[in-house]
């Protein structure tokens, strides 16, 4: 006899509820049926998991707004495999991004002053809040993995003066290596260490409003060749490097970075605010052997209301996972009740956090994304396979093993009306379930 889980998202009322396989039976015949089979013997990439970012803004709510059983037990829920949803990637922003209280890089200098040798280094800015956080994290759940990402280096590195705008000066190419071998080897003197980094964030985009740089893949290619990569050889480093950290739009900028940096560089790291996630597969086809993951989707205000909200994050999820990522994160942990704080000057901010954060009454909601990441993160669990599904426009699917030998199942009814699927799996016996329209369903199944 099959032991199966059933979770269920049917419209703002109902986010990830447990259900009996009964509450899901079809009813109508008349409801077209949707064949979904599961292959067990196609395997595709294997999972790091899932997860959203501590940013300063992120941090400092947790960890100073909200008072110590709030935050104990939101960090439950969000960590603990058991008790929460077991999220298992953090990636995390080395020194200031838009979502921060203030500009800041590990080694900031005086205007007009630089500091070759790195002597200013200090990470100290994160030990107050971030850091006592990913501590946390990492105890209530030991695979999480860690990804640091700049928004710009040090104002003196660059073209600009400033961390807005500029490109890095090619005379402090190897001094930015340095800089990121001191911000990996200061996280893992704090038990922290760090799974991958990328060079840049959003390396195409110079934002004039908050931290920021352009990359060119040409450059990227070349910091990564000659500088970074050697200098974590120098320093029995072996942190993945994941190049581009941008949209699905410019699929030749990883590609150029492949080709120019060969195995200097690991994989890349995909956004999704411009293109198709079909990016992803087109990238790794032609250098299969490379990495590929999903490091920042946001949503907010942008996508109003509550059904096409949730439904963007299931549906994108669900196809992120069907073109080979090994990672799906989203982006603020947490913002408060008008989307920030953000980093002065940055204007008025539209993204929503995985919870929100009531500056003013400490009130704690926990938002569509929390709900929307526990359909994949509580049934898919690190080191997993992906393994074959069926899947259509009106039925998505994505189905993984699990190391324990358990398949875990996430479906999305993505048409207007009910529809029935059939889940056929070599061995077991056949699961039929109704999917209201625009809802998601997990199933675990173990033996």
């Amino acid at each position: 006899m099959l032991n199966m889980t059933i979770y269920q998202s049917n419209g703002e009322e109902e986010l990830f509820v447990r259900k009996d396989k009964e509450q899901l039976a079809p009813g109508s015949t008349d409801v077209q049926q949707h064949i979904i089979v599961i292959d067990e013997e196609q395997m595709f990439q294997e999972m790091d998991g899932f997860g959203a970012s501590f940013t300063d803004s992120a941090a400092y709510l947790i960890h100073q707004v909200l008072e110590t059983q709030q935050r104990s037990e939101l960090m439950t829920r969000l960590f603990d495999p058991n008790e929460g949803i077991g999220l298992s990637v953090l990636r995390q922003p080395m020194g200031a991004s838009d979502y921060a209280r203030d500009f800041y890089s590990y080694n900031d200098m005086p205007e007009g002053q630089t500091d070759v040798e790195l002597n200013q280094f200090s990470i100290a800015h994160d030990e107050k809040d971030i850091i006592p956080l990913l501590k946390e994290a990492l105890r209530l759940n030991p695979d999480i993995k860690l990804m640091g990402s700049p928004w710009s280096p040090p104002g003196w590195m660059k073209t600009s003066g400033s961390m807005i705008d500029g490109e890095l000066k090619s005379e402090y190419y190897a001094v930015y290596a340095d800089y990121f071998v001191r911000y990996i080897q200061g996280y893992e003197a704090n038990g922290l260490p760090i799974y991958a980094i990328t060079p840049q964030n959003e390396a195409l985009y110079s934002p004039g409003h908050y931290p920021g740089m352009i990359m060119l893949p040409e450059a990227q290619s070349d910091f990564i060749k000659n500088h970074l990569k050697p200098q974590f050889v120098e320093n029995d480093i072996d942190t993945k490097i994941l190049c581009y950290d941008h949209n699905w739009d410019k699929p030749d900028y990883p590609l150029t970075v492949f080709e120019q940096a060969g195995d200097a560089v690991d994989g890349v790291a995909w956004h999704w605010y411009g293109g198709k996630p079909s990016a992803q597969s087109e990238v790794f086809e032609a250098f299969p052997g490379k990495e590929v993951h999903f490091t920042e989707g946001s949503g907010g205000e942008w996508i109003p209301p509550f059904e096409q909200a949730f439904s963007n994050v299931m549906r994108t999820g669900i196809e992120i996972l069907r073109n080979h990522s090994k990672s799906y994160v989203l982006w603020n942990m947490a913002l408060d009740e008008n989307n920030g704080p953000t980093v002065p000057g940055f204007g008025k901010s539209t993204c929503r956090g995985i919870v929100t954060v009531n500056q003013q009454t400490k009130e704690l909601t926990y938002t569509l994304d929390y709900y929307a990441l526990a359909h994949f993160s509580k049934v898919i669990r690190p080191k997993a396979v992906r393994i074959a599904s069926t899947s259509n426009e009106s039925i998505r699917s994505v189905a993984f093993k699990n190391t324990d030998g358990s398949i875990a199942i996430v479906l999305f009814n993505d048409s207007e009306q009910e529809e029935n699927a059939a889940l056929h799996m070599q061995g077991t016996e056949q699961l039929n379930l109704r999917l209201a329209p625009k809802s998601a369903v997990s199933v675990l199944i173990e033996e």
